[in-house]
């Protein structure tokens, strides 16, 4: 262990495991999008400009950012040992100061101004100004950081790569090692959300709602479509997630996503997401100019949702409602099937009900964990049980409309036994009600389309669902 009392301490991927010049140009996308433009002609002054405009015009809190717990408990020790730690970064100097503030073994900061990048050559001189020359131990993880190293007594390499592993110890001897987590195959299955994939298999609702049982020649475009509105589904999940970062970090389940706890870096979700949009128009284009106008329909809407809309009250559930109802709109895209207004508007109220249970959901959180709001949302906990009550009545009137088709002329065309249908009443108002109570005994953790999937009850609803619409449509007269 070295005998000198400073540890210099770098910020980006060391001290926090996300890069803040990254997690303020998000914020800014999430306030001021338009500032995007401007970002070329700051960087035109020079990085260090850049990073002084981007931390003057976006807003970052910094206890929500994932840091390096172990690396973290280490400082502490030392800094019981007598050491001194300072924060070295080359991150603007309004973020250091933040995160000097919000730390209590830090016994001071030096950072990047408006006229210096605070990085490699320049941080080593700047330390070597106030420390001299192997004046200092230095904690970095990145080969920007070997330069820094070279000037210092000891290195300690913190979640750093191989290759800048083996180069530190050719700069400086290694006293300390906090390796790093590589992702693995199971985060990128979450941040893309494969299990919500499951949503889209209601592309194929038309052709089974037209009767079009038998119609192997639709099943290969509709497989291709499903697959083109997976892509494009994920790449929103991904967007979603790098804008609501901090909104995740406060929530005790989301701050384990993948981009929320920096287990995925932010530029992999920036590149990720634009590819698999990509090939996702590319596979839609191959269905057809039909099904690709309803995607792009789709994908703007998203788009918009995850800006602003799931901002708005009330607004952001009729829009979910909406773009569960637009699958089912793509999918009659596909087999070129009219759409009844029966199943449109039995879908818009059932979702729309699912809708409410996600917030009313999300709300029930807040409330357990002491907090008045949602965050990054428009409701107030006290919205709660409005939220229930209509969430509840939409249900409800989805088990109406399924009444007064059966009622209609359009159904006896369709079934032999229509009647049956009816059938369809109690199972309906027994699985709103089911998913109702279990979201009010705080048993929601999942999105309601996950949670009918995972819950048994609800496959048993599935099964006499399917068994009455085929009765309906085969059966023999009672």
């Amino acid at each position: 262990m070295s005998s000198l009392k400073v540890i210099a301490v770098d910020l980006d991927g060391t001290l926090t495991l996300t890069d803040t010049l990254h997690e303020e140009v998000l914020a800014l996308v999430c306030i001021k999008p338009f500032m995007l433009l401007l970002l070329p002609f700051w960087l035109i002054r020079g990085v260090a400009h850049l990073k002084s405009n981007v931390a003057e015009n976006s807003v970052l809190d910094v206890a929500t950012l994932p840091y390096n717990v172990p690396f973290i408990d280490w400082l502490k020790e030392q800094k019981a040992s007598g050491k001194k730690i300072v924060l070295c970064t080359a991150a603007n100097e309004r973020i250091a100061q933040a995160v000097y503030k919000h730390f209590d073994f830090f016994d001071g900061v030096i950072a990047s101004d408006e006229y210096t990048n605070l990085k490699s050559k320049n941080k080593r001189n700047a330390l070597q100004n106030k420390y001299g020359e192997q004046g200092y131990d230095y904690a970095g993880n990145s080969s920007a950081d070997l330069e820094v190293w070279a000037g210092a007594s000891q290195a300690i390499v913190v979640n750093a790569n191989e290759r800048v592993l083996a180069k530190a110890s050719e700069f400086a001897t290694v006293s300390q090692i906090f390796p790093s987590e590589n992702p693995d195959v199971l985060d990128w299955i979450r941040a893309l959300r494969l299990h919500q994939w499951l949503k889209n298999l209601l592309l194929f609702v038309p052709l089974l709602a037209a009767h079009q049982f038998g119609n192997f020649q639709s099943l290969v475009p509709l497989i291709i479509a499903f697959f083109s509105f997976s892509l494009c589904a994920s790449s929103v999940y991904i967007i979603n997630d790098l804008l609501d970062l901090e909104s995740d970090r406060n929530h005790p389940r989301k701050k384990n996503r993948p981009f929320a706890s920096a287990k995925l870096p932010i530029t992999l979700g920036v590149v990720v997401a634009p590819l698999l949009i990509g090939v996702s128009i590319a596979l839609g284009t191959i269905v057809g100019s039909a099904f690709l106008v309803v995607l792009l329909l789709y994908l703007l809407l998203t788009v918009a949702y995850s800006l602003v809309l799931k901002r708005l009250v009330l607004v952001d559930c009729l829009t979910l409602a909406t773009l569960y109802t637009v699958r089912i709109i793509a999918g009659a895209a596909v087999v070129s099937v009219s759409l009844s207004f029966w199943l449109l508007a039995f879908s818009v109220f059932l979702f729309l009900s699912l809708a409410f249970v996600k917030r009313y959901a999300e709300l029930l959180v807040q409330t357990q964990e002491g907090k008045s709001a949602a965050n990054g949302r428009g409701y107030v906990v006290s919205d709660a049980s409005l939220l229930q009550t209509f969430g509840v009545s939409s249900g409800y009137i989805s088990a109406l409309v399924v009444v007064l088709y059966v009622l209609s002329e359009d159904v006896f065309s369709l079934y032999a036994q229509p009647i049956v249908i009816l059938l369809m009443l109690p199972i309906l108002l027994f699985w709103v009600s089911w998913v109702w109570l279990k979201a009010a005994r705080g048993d929601m953790h999942d999105d309601p389309i996950v949670f009918a999937l995972k819950d048994k009850a609800s496959l048993l609803v599935a099964g006499f669902t399917a068994a009455v619409f085929v009765y309906a449509a085969n059966g023999m007269a009672f």
